[in-house]
């Protein structure tokens, strides 16, 4: 077997509309398709992230809380490329949304740095 790339990312969220708002207004992900659907009580929305990967942002009623502090077993963290980690860094904090001091890679020396969603979840720049 040979994978190819990550097809996409699932993330639960606890607002639908709070997340919806910071994935597309916030990060300027591109919708793709939004679904109601009945028998689950639960919308998802389809995004699309740099021409390339899809983010599948879904809501459920009463999820329970992610695990994060201290670290848990499992995914830790999501992480995007940025060009200019500077420049995003100060974009999400123009729009209100807390970032952690920029850190370098001991090994690779590129510029990092992580901030979270609504509900949590550790988000990650990368400079390339």
């Amino acid at each position: 077997m040979k994978l190819n790339k990550i097809h996409h990312i699932a993330i639960i969220c606890s607002d639908y509309e709070k997340s919806k708002d910071f994935y597309v207004r916030i990060l300027g992900f591109t919708p793709i398709r939004e679904v109601y659907r009945e028998e689950r009580d639960s919308y998802k929305l389809d995004l699309e992230v740099g021409g390339q990967y899809q983010i599948e942002l879904f809501s459920f009623p009463d999820p329970p809380v992610r695990p994060s502090y201290p670290e848990a077993a499992g995914l830790r963290h999501i992480a995007f490329e940025v060009a200019d980690l500077e420049a995003a860094a100060d974009e999400l904090k123009q729009k209100y949304v807390s970032v952690e001091e920029i850190r370098v890679d001991a090994f690779t020396n590129k510029k990092f740095t992580f901030f979270a969603d609504p509900d949590g979840l550790p988000i990650e720049l990368y400079e390339c």
